[in-house]
């Protein structure tokens, strides 16, 4: 996925900074999802055409409502989303499985706990995504005016 491109719709003071809402045209942003054939993030959120997300710049960079801008998200945290998001349900489906296959309950049993498995490993991303100091992490920051 390459770095989104959005227009920023308004700013606002925060005690950590200034803030921007910016609207993202989704389907230019990934060339996945505009064929159709993206991962699956939208899913869950509608697939929307344009999307707004709240972002963050350093100080120097000067902007105002209706530029554009290049948004991006750190390395480290988009792999720490894809873990929270895909790594808990399948460690959850995964351990469920294997402990009933240990256990010698039986096919359907299995299939049971890799379901109870994924539910458990889906909540558990959930609560992890509710925490503030875990969502903090995944603001994307302004890299540029263009």
């Amino acid at each position: 996925m390459d770095n989104p491109v959005g227009t920023i719709q308004s700013i606002h003071n925060a005690h950590d900074g200034r803030r921007f809402t910016v609207a993202v045209d989704v389907s230019v942003a990934c060339p996945r999802c505009a064929a159709g054939k993206g991962c699956g993030a939208g899913i869950f959120t509608g697939r929307r055409q344009t999307q707004t997300v709240d972002a963050i710049a350093d100080e120097p960079l000067s902007l105002e409502v209706g530029d554009s801008v290049q948004l991006q998200l750190g390395e480290t945290g988009l792999l720490n989303a894809t873990f929270i998001v895909y790594g808990f349900p399948l460690a959850g489906a995964l351990g469920a499985a294997a402990l009933a296959y240990v256990l010698r309950f039986g096919d359907a049993a299995a299939a049971l706990a890799a379901t109870i498995g994924l539910t458990l490993g889906v909540l558990v991303g959930r609560w992890r995504l509710a925490r503030p100091s875990c969502m903090h992490q995944f603001v994307p920051r302004v890299e540029k005016r263009l």
